[in-house]
């Protein structure tokens, strides 16, 4: 399916408010702008780790997929469930979970076994991809919060997504330290 975007500015906007997917209109500080909004962030902070990272092109691949799978997660978000709706909206599906549950094993089993916990950092791109998953958590509190705020129109699939979306930049970042290994953390270690 390809989108056509003919003029980027509408103005529409410039009120402080915006249209939804079902084109409802709602404030920009409403629960649901915030909650995919922030989706939106963590895709451009998956785009920076791409940008910058030096990344291995399994974790380029597996990345790029999520930034597609990302778009899907901000099209459920901005589109409120309803019974009848006009058209079919996007829906993030059970199988968008499983496969980043699919990734996580992989990369995982690969990985030695912790036994402390990590600091955010080591190599550039481990640093980038814990930075996507601090913003990609940041998502997932604004996207529950929007289920408690809307419960009958919001499904807990994009929430869900994101928790998992979590776990797997998580494997990632300690993927992408490769041989030079996990920071960890030592309880009290800068403490005199």
């Amino acid at each position: 399916m390809a989108v056509h975007l003919t003029r980027i500015y509408t103005r529409t906007g410039d009120a402080g408010s915006t249209r939804l997917g079902n084109n409802e209109v709602a404030p920009k500080t409403d629960p649901r702008i915030a909650a995919y909004a922030d989706v939106d962030e963590c895709n451009a902070a998956l785009g920076v780790a791409l940008a910058l990272g030096a990344l291995a092109p399994d974790i380029r691949s597996v990345l790029t997929a999520v930034q597609n799978d990302l778009f899907d997660v901000g099209a459920d978000l901005c589109n409120p469930l309803s019974d009848d709706p006009p058209y079919p909206p996007l829906r993030v599906k059970e199988t968008y979970v499983t496969r980043l549950e699919g990734w996580c094993d992989e990369y995982n089993e690969q990985l030695p076994a912790l036994d402390s916990f990590v600091l955010p950092g080591g190599t550039p791109g481990a640093a980038l991809l814990h930075v996507a998953r601090t913003v990609a958590r940041r998502a997932e509190r604004a996207a529950w919060t929007l289920v408690e705020a809307d419960p009958e129109r919001t499904g807990p699939l994009p929430a869900k997504y994101l928790n998992r979306l979590s776990d797997l930049l998580f494997i990632l970042a300690r993927a992408a330290n490769g041989t030079a290994g996990d920071v960890k953390w030592v309880p009290g270690g800068t403490a005199s």
